[in-house]
């Protein structure tokens, strides 16, 4: 009988797959990727379902999902504490629980939905910190070339911009089961993106003398304030990356537009690269606050599309290709979904 991924995906989108396979521990992934290694089976690893998109109604395989709890201390001096979390522990729980311990640094990554595990997948980020910037090691399994427990260190995870070696080289032959954080025992405000001391400000506290609790309370506000609850109305958070471009198309762009958003990216390939909101590219493509059929683009942060009441996978793709064909026509960007889609 086929099983239900509706609790399985943010989108609120009505798909099924064949089977649900879940794990609570090291053995019993070990035993999963055993049933998953003949390759006959087609199956996905998912976490909250938070960056999916599944675009037929049934997934002719195995949905596998990481239920590994705990958080224990593994490392600790007067400066910092290395944890290990276990992947299947809700991200803004874990968030909460540092903040409130005194461990220090995720802070900016407040409310993100989704699971531990998958939040090392897909190195989520958020007003200027990525968490990438303190995992330690990812534990997991290998399901090919052979079934085998594993560690991966921080470098050879290849961490960049919303990526991982979990989502390209290691994509769908590898399980997480735990993560171990590095964090500091001392709290400085991370307070690069502008919204952040705007926020603090209006709650009548000087940004730079902010606590650690003051500075997640003012990122879950403004995140509550820009972002649609799922649970309320059906989507994955940003859809798309922001483009990192070249400094000439940047700067050719800002010539029409001269209050157009923009940060330092560093370089690549010997260029200096500039990062677009892509909120603010759809937005000038004219389509915040509009929707295709049953799929919207959210009025209040339109880097967020959304499920406005019995919308199809394929209606929410829909709509991300109109947006990219025209900031493609109108900016010369390619927008690049963040949202994973499931066939």
């Amino acid at each position: 009988m086929p099983y239900s991924l509706l609790p399985h995906n943010t989108f609120g989108i009505d798909a099924t797959c064949d089977e649900f396979l879940e794990y609570h521990s090291e053995a019993e992934c070990l035993e999963i990727a055993q049933r998953l290694a003949d390759g006959h089976t087609p199956w996905l690893p998912i976490g909250a379902g938070s960056n999916l998109l599944f675009l037929s109604r049934h997934y002719g395989g195995c949905v596998v999902h990481n239920a590994i709890k705990g958080i224990e201390c593994v490392e600790e001096d007067d400066e910092k504490i290395v944890l290990r979390v276990g992947g299947g522990e809700v991200w803004d729980d874990v968030v909460a629980c540092c903040t409130q311990r005194g461990w220090h640094g995720l802070e900016n990554l407040s409310l993100i939905p989704g699971e531990t595990g998958a939040a090392a997948v897909q190195n989520i980020g958020a007003y200027g910190a990525e968490v990438a910037d303190h995992i330690v090691k990812v534990e997991g399994v290998y399901i090919c070339p052979e079934v085998t427990t594993a560690v991966l260190n921080h470098d050879e995870c290849h961490y960049g911009y919303r990526q991982s070696i979990f989502k390209q080289e290691l994509k769908d032959v590898f399980l997480v089961t735990r993560v171990w954080l590095r964090l500091s025992k001392h709290f400085t405000p991370h307070l690069s993106h502008k919204a952040i001391a705007g926020k603090l400000m209006a709650m009548g506290i000087s940004p730079q003398q902010a606590t650690a609790l003051q500075m997640r309370e003012a990122i879950i506000s403004i995140r509550q304030e820009k972002l649609p609850d799922p649970k309320q109305t059906g989507n994955a958070g940003s859809f798309f990356m922001n483009p990192v471009v070249p400094t000439a198309l940047a700067g050719s762009i800002m010539a029409k537009y001269p209050d157009m958003p923009h940060y330092d990216a560093g370089t690549g390939e010997g260029r200096p690269l500039v990062k677009i909101p892509a909120a603010w590219l759809i937005e000038q493509c004219g389509w915040k606050g509009k929707n295709l059929g049953r799929a919207g683009v959210n009025p209040r942060q339109p880097l967020v599309l959304t499920n406005l009441g019995g919308a199809s996978g394929n209606d929410i793709a829909a709509l991300a290709t109109t947006l990219q064909h025209d900031v493609k026509e109108k900016f010369g960007i390619e927008l690049h979904p963040e949202v994973r889609y499931i066939l």
